[in-house]
């Protein structure tokens, strides 16, 4: 068991969690392929695409190029497969750059796990009566699709808990019949990071499918939260991430206290849009000289908190990504706005890590 080594499969692959638990819990495993389109869209309609590819007889490789190159078209950077292949071991031929045109029959039997997490939406028909076709034309379809082409032995997927009363329910009664359609054991929980090492209140939905029905599976169990946001700072943060003038009274202002807090041990969910137009949890400093250098002084506002003077900051890159359980071995290339919104859009490292203790005690992988 110890000389194994894991096959591991993800879409909506971002900046890789899973394999940040991996790394973490220094597993073997080998990434068989990934994908993400790092937020850009194609302006041609996915049915040209599709017919050009048949009329061509384009074979999965060729596919895959071609959908690059479309992507490549569009002039707008990947920031996501920037960060990806930047910490993790994987090749050009084993990235994919949108989830609907991978051929999942190339992998059957090939993958021990799989994970991903689409966009949440309704669909249209009401009811559970037409199996997979239920989401077809949706992100999740092809999600659904692809577990039933490369039958992994374990599959995972995340998405927000809204899912669970989206469109009055009707999302998820599809969602999970077609699950359950797919010949897997199912169990799905909603786990907040909290209970789990990260002081970060973030509750998510977790899916977990297990090809082997004779096998036994148990959400792992809450083991709490020592930490508060200050064990998850940096000691010195660069002088950007300090607020001026309008920021300091926008967050410091108990009338917006919804949308910015200040040192709070627990914070909220970190999300795309942290720190930006003063959104999300903010760091005050008590003022010191010695740490609070020229460059520092030159951008902040230095103001009134609690009867104290000081200065407000941003959380770092570093910071967000550490409250979201990444190393800080993870290498953090891409300009500012994408730094957060990577951080913001991941999944909390650390309940992968409890789901694989759990998978790995059954000795489901």
């Amino acid at each position: 068991m110890k000389d194994k080594i894991i096959k591991l499969a993800t879409v909506f692959s971002g900046v890789g969690a899973v394999e940040q638990a991996f790394l973490k819990m220094k597993i073997q495993h080998k990434i068989v392929f990934a994908c993400d389109n790092g937020e850009r869209e194609l302006k041609i309609p996915y049915d040209e695409i599709v017919k050009y590819a048949e009329k061509n007889a384009f074979s999965n490789f060729e596919m895959n190029k071609y959908v690059k190159n479309l992507y490549d078209a569009t002039n707008k950077t990947n920031w996501m497969k920037k960060s990806y292949f930047s910490n993790y071991d994987i090749v050009e031929d084993n990235w994919y750059e949108d989830i609907r045109f991978i051929d999942g029959t190339k992998y059957h039997d090939k993958i021990d796990i799989f994970v991903g997490g689409s966009p949440c939406q309704s669909f249209s028909v009401i009811g559970k009566r037409g199996g997979l076709e239920d989401a077809r034309g949706t992100l999740f379809y092809d999600y659904a699709r692809l577990v039933k082409e490369i039958q992994p032995k374990v599959f995972i997927y995340e998405n927000v808990v809204g899912m669970l009363n989206h469109d009055k329910g009707k999302t998820w009664d599809i969602i999970k019949s077609i699950f359950e359609s797919l010949d897997y054991k199912i169990y799905y929980e909603v786990l907040n990071s909290l209970d789990y090492g990260i002081p970060q209140d973030r509750k998510r939905l977790f899916v977990v499918g297990i090809k082997n029905k004779d096998s036994h599976f148990s959400f792992p169990p809450k083991t709490g939260c020592k930490y508060e946001m200050f064990d998850f700072l940096e000691e010195n943060v660069d002088a950007r991430h300090y607020l001026g003038k309008k920021g300091f009274e926008f967050v410091t202002n108990p009338n917006y206290k919804s949308r910015a807090r200040i040192n709070q041990k627990i914070i909220k969910t970190e999300k795309a849009n942290q720190q930006f137009n003063w959104n999300g949890d903010f760091v005050f400093e008590k003022i010191n000289y010695k740490k609070h250098d020229e460059d520092i002084l030159r951008r902040a506002y230095l103001g009134l908190w609690n009867g104290e003077k000081g200065v407000v900051r941003q959380l770092s890159y570093r910071e967000c990504f550490r409250l979201m359980g990444f190393l800080d071995s993870f290498k953090i290339v891409t300009p500012n706005i994408w730094s957060y919104r990577q951080a913001g859009n991941s999944i909390v490292v650390n309940i992968f890590e409890a789901i694989l203790k759990e998978l790995m005690k059954e000795e489901i992988l």
